[in-house]
């Protein structure tokens, strides 16, 4: 039987001492994929890459694949509207992480001219989506793109940055095969993402097993993006937030849709095993903390959209310091100059 009591003893004190953060809150294949070797000697060895390529490999092999694209389907859609949000055309685009492709199926010819699709998962790629836009695929790890300088007017990323070791780098390639005044458009999973899955996971392996370990993946804080990507050479930044729930019969159906998602942590240093009872005990905990009024059960994707540019003269400048002619001070007197206007 699972101790609640203890249990909701040890929430709170776990609460008290921070230890969880707010909420616990057509196509030629070309190949592209780094040796793990190559990885930059200064970025951090968090997520074993080669396990993460078998896992989306298996993911995108599955007969029933398309029960468990719904989030990357919407997300992908998201970032299309971003991209028809500018009033210009693209003769050329990539897609950093593309999987199957689910941001190109949501545009079309008149806006982009030709799509190179960039996947570390050749069988993604093999079975990549429909779309009316001319297409390349092209076997590739995110952190080492194949493409030379000043190439491409848009890069558009979903769901992908996350798993990568390096993300400063990356974000580096990226703003490098950019032209000038060309724009990157993105999304990854925030810190948010999955606070109810990793907060009972952490009270039931804590209650039970004297201690917890990681078992969902890391994530970027919002407050460091936005510097990634000005030390990356973006300008004209933009980063908003936005969350997702959706929601699950149980605990493992949830972690169910995550396995087919390809979406299962891949850190070094996550446990290989989760004991029988300790998964009970989780699942209890869940429904019990986070339940919906009809029993299902929430969970919390917080999702991180970006846009950058890439510098070019022809972009509007700031105006130089000091050229203002009315001072902040002024502001106070903008309704009797209005009313002495209107007599």
């Amino acid at each position: 039987m699972l101790r609640c009591k203890g249990l909701w003893w040890l929430w709170r004190r776990l609460r008290a001492t921070g230890v969880f953060a707010k909420n616990l809150s057509r196509r030629d294949v070309a190949s592209g994929v780094s040796r793990q070797d190559r990885t930059s000697l200064k970025a951090l060895n968090i997520f074993d890459r080669g396990l993460k390529r078998k896992q989306k490999n298996w993911a995108a092999q599955q007969p029933e694949w398309i029960k468990y694209d719904y989030l990357k389907e919407e997300v992908g859609s998201r970032i299309a509207d971003r991209v028809y949000d500018i009033a210009r055309d693209f003769p050329l685009a990539l897609d950093v992480g593309c999987g199957r492709g689910y941001i190109a199926q949501h545009l079309n010819k008149e806006t982009v001219g030709k799509f190179f699709q960039a996947d570390i998962t050749e069988n993604a790629l093999k079975n990549a989506l429909e779309t009316e836009i001319p297409t390349v695929s092209v076997l590739a790890d995110e952190e080492f793109l194949p493409f030379r300088e000043n190439t491409f007017d848009l890069v558009v990323s979903s769901l992908s940055l996350h798993w990568v070791n390096d993300l400063p780098r990356a974000l580096e390639q990226i703003h490098y095969v950019l032209k000038p005044d060309g724009v990157f458009i993105g999304a990854m999973f925030g810190g948010d993402t999955l606070y109810e899955l990793r907060c009972s996971l952490q009270l039931a392996e804590t209650e039970r097993e004297g201690g917890f370990s990681p078992h969902v993946s890391p994530f970027t804080a919002v407050n460091d993006l936005g510097h990634l990507l000005g030390r990356a050479g973006f300008n004209t930044l933009t980063v908003d937030t936005d969350e997702i729930q959706v929601n699950y019969p149980g605990m493992f159906e949830l972690m169910e849709d995550l396995q087919g998602m390809g979406e299962s942590n891949c850190s070094w240093n996550r446990k290989a095993l989760l004991h029988r009872d300790t998964m009970l005990a989780a699942a209890a905990v869940y429904r019990e903390m986070y339940r919906n009024e009809d029993g299902s059960l929430p969970a919390t994707y917080q999702i991180y959209y970006m846009i950058g540019w890439k510098y070019h003269d022809s972009q509007a400048k700031p105006a130089e310091r000091g050229s203002a002619t009315v001072s902040f001070g002024e502001l106070g007197k903008l309704n009797s100059l209005v009313s002495q206007d209107k007599k």
